[in-house]
């Protein structure tokens, strides 16, 4: 199991939008991985699919699932604290948060936003959380990475819309201003 998740790390570094942040990110390229093939922008391949009955931890360290967040559109992003262009659209994220009603959700929209740093490195998303100044964001985490396989994902950001009633209805591969016209179009698709 170890061995196929650091196999897992190494195809997910090479795979993030190939942006460095600051040493980080460790270096895949020239050491016989080939990053995974998956094309940036808009997916709607997965419509209609039930978000997966996967667990990870919530900001007290207790067990979360997708699951939780029913009843609502759901926007979720994963990421990843070595990933630069995470690093990059957190803010917009944090923004969208807050005009949805940031932690306590009065908006539309719930914002959730799943660290995909590996076992160990909780302090480290939580005080990206503290030094970032991210206030309508929580630090959940999924250090298994339990969300990006059931999910087929392979590239950091991406980003999930799901329904009200947890089924998918686009998601965006890579990097987006989550505060631009594009953004809005897309989210008014949420119901």
């Amino acid at each position: 199991m170890r061995l196929s998740i650091a196999l897992f790390l190494m195809l997910l570094a090479a795979a993030c939008d190939r942006q460095k942040a600051s040493g980080s990110q460790p270096d895949t390229q020239g050491a016989g991985v080939s990053p995974a093939a998956e094309e940036k922008g808009l997916d709607r391949r997965h419509v209609g699919r039930l978000a997966p009955d996967v667990e990870f931890r919530d900001p007290s360290g207790e067990t979360a699932s997708l699951a939780d967040f029913k009843g609502k559109p759901l926007l979720l992003n994963l990421w990843a604290t070595w990933c630069a262009p995470c690093v990059a659209e957190m803010p917009t994220l944090d923004a969208l948060a807050a005009a949805q009603g940031g932690k306590a959700g009065g908006g539309k929209l719930q914002v959730l936003t799943v660290s995909q740093d590996v076992e160990g490195q909780e302090a480290r998303v939580e005080a990206f959380f503290e030094e970032r100044k991210l206030g309508a964001l929580e630090p959940y985490q999924d250090p298994q990475l339990q969300l990006m396989e059931k999910l087929g994902v392979g590239t950091l950001p991406t980003t999930i819309l799901y329904d009200s009633k947890g089924r998918e209805v686009w998601r965006m591969v890579g990097a987006l201003d989550w505060n631009g016209a594009e953004a809005a179009k897309l989210i008014a698709e949420a119901r």
